[in-house]
């Protein structure tokens, strides 16, 4: 999967070197020369997933970088690289925090064994990290995974309810995030250190409704043996969210917008109501607007809810964070499945990518998790996932039965290594998104020219005739890509780029 690889050294032969070692990696490399320019990237917000770090620069050296970013709090995983490989010097810089020490002048298969390493310990920490937060209730919005422009216009907005204790209505369709996005409000707002009590409203029987939210005395109805304080009294001082708060029945919603409006709850049974002191954040994926319309829903509450709508967009809109989320998904199950699932190939992500999602973020993970289970190497590939590769009428093979009984209920895809956000859309005959199809109509592999015949006149299309692009994207010469659009009769330049920049290849 591409990374974000920051390369620090003064001098810029070895800046170049590096950065064409990390772009032949498939990774994307930023380049500072100095130790403060470094440190001003690192701090800046700026995402870096490693950072490759030279030991011996003049004002502030490597190992002053490596204290700086321990201040500030950066867990970048760093590699050190040197001139002088002394025991002393290795045994200072892992002191300091770094992960890996290379001596220069590095050879490419070390350094991308040693990137590899590092973005790998980097991904499970941070999974980890997420984990701990989610489960301490103090979980943030950079804990959300997303690059997505839309859904982090969605962040940012969120980000403003924190400030008060407004109430929040999430709205959304299943398995979009909307939990997470209200874990994220609670774990930056005040109340972070009280409880955050989640109620999915739609898996409540009817009949306990109340006794579940308001709580009850004891003897308050039979089978009631003892007393239940009930979620608002167990939220107290935290927050408290309410999952398909649609589902609720009318007789419940009355006594929700008494609790909403006076702050106080009736226990089913009580004599006298009991004061709370709760955040409300609400979630739905029905239109309550036409559940007002039509009665199913009471207009009031509506409007206690609906103070601070937030819309949460499916995950087929936001189709560039399936990458992101793949990753995370796999480094986490690999860790608790046991398994050594390291990547994921080009054509199973760029499928998983054109698939439209009906059950969204939870169904890929679902996805990621059987695609773990079935896989027999290293590497995920279009036949761990057999369901979704159908539907394209990609060629997958059948799962046995004893891997459909120890395999989850949904299918989808991971990546950790050698995925990207920009991979093409699928390898699938004939979907949407540019893809390029393997098979004819007769089923049978399509000769190679054909193959690369398309691949070129896509790539020129997506570049918009930008040849030096296209020619790096490809990672051949722009001489070399000349030769091919002649070979292959595509040699109509006319609007293409003419630069005459240098390239090295």
């Amino acid at each position: 999967m591409t990374m974000r690889v920051l390369i620090v050294d003064d001098d810029p032969v070895q800046r170049r070197l590096l950065d064409n070692m990390v772009r032949k990696f498939g990774h994307e490399p930023v380049l500072a020369e100095s130790g403060d320019q470094a440190l001003a990237l690192l701090g800046g917000g700026e995402r870096f997933d490693c950072v490759v770090l030279d030991l011996v620069m003049p004002d502030l050296d490597g190992l002053g970088v490596l204290a700086r970013m321990r201040e500030i709090g950066s867990t970048v995983p760093v590699i050190v690289q040197t001139a002088h490989g002394g025991i002393d010097n290795v045994v200072s810089v892992m002191r300091a925090g770094a992960v890996d020490f290379v001596v220069k002048p590095v050879g490419a298969e070390r350094l991308q064994v040693s990137i590899a390493n590092a973005l790998e310990k980097s991904a499970l920490e941070n999974e980890l990290g997420r984990i701990k937060r989610g489960r301490s209730g103090t979980l943030s919005f950079k804990d959300i995974v997303t690059r997505s422009p839309r859904m982090l216009d969605v962040l940012r907005t969120a980000a403003k309810a924190t400030a008060s204790a407004i109430p929040v209505l999430i709205e959304g369709e299943s398995g979009a995030g909307k939990e997470l996005v209200a874990r994220a409000i609670h774990g930056q707002s005040g109340r972070r250190a009280k409880p955050f009590v989640a109620v999915n409203c739609g898996a409540i029987p009817e009949h306990l409704v109340e006794s579940i939210l308001f709580g009850h005395e004891k003897g308050a109805f039979t089978g009631a043996t003892e007393r239940h304080i009930g979620k608002f009294v167990e939220a107290s001082g935290g927050t408290l969210f309410l999952d398909e708060v649609g589902e609720l029945p009318l007789a419940a919603q009355v006594k929700l917008l008494r609790a909403v409006q006076d702050g106080e709850v009736e226990p089913v049974g009580g004599r006298r109501p009991v004061p709370v002191d709760v955040r409300l954040i609400s979630a739905t994926n029905r239109n309550l607007i036409a559940d007002v319309r039509s009665g199913r829903f009471r207009e009031d509450l509506f409007y206690r809810l609906h103070v601070f709508p937030i819309a949460v967009p499916p995950l087929r809109e936001r189709t560039e964070d399936i990458p992101d989320l793949v990753r995370h998904f796999l480094v986490r199950i690999v860790a608790e499945e046991g398994k050594r699932v390291r990547s994921i190939s080009a054509e199973a992500l760029a499928m998983l990518r054109q698939y439209r999602w009906p059950g969204n973020v939870r169904q890929l993970e679902n996805a990621v998790f059987r695609a773990v289970v079935l896989a027999d190497g290293d590497s995920i590939g279009i036949d761990e996932f057999p369901q979704i590769a159908a539907q394209f009428g990609a060629p997958a093979a059948s799962p046995s039965p004893a891997e459909i009984h120890h395999a989850p209920a949904m299918i989808e895809v991971p990546p950790l290594l050698d995925i990207g956000p920009d991979a093409a859309p699928p390898s699938a005959p004939s979907g949407p998104g540019g893809s390029v199809g393997l098979f004819d109509e007769g089923g049978h592999i399509r000769p190679l020219e054909e193959i690369e015949t398309e691949t070129i006149r896509f790539a020129i299309s997506h570049y918009r005739g930008q040849m030096s692009e296209v020619a790096r994207r490809l990672r051949i010469g722009r001489s070399t890509l000349y030769r091919k659009l002649e070979h292959l009769g595509l040699d109509d330049r006319s609007g293409a780029e003419r630069d005459e920049s240098i390239e090295t290849h």
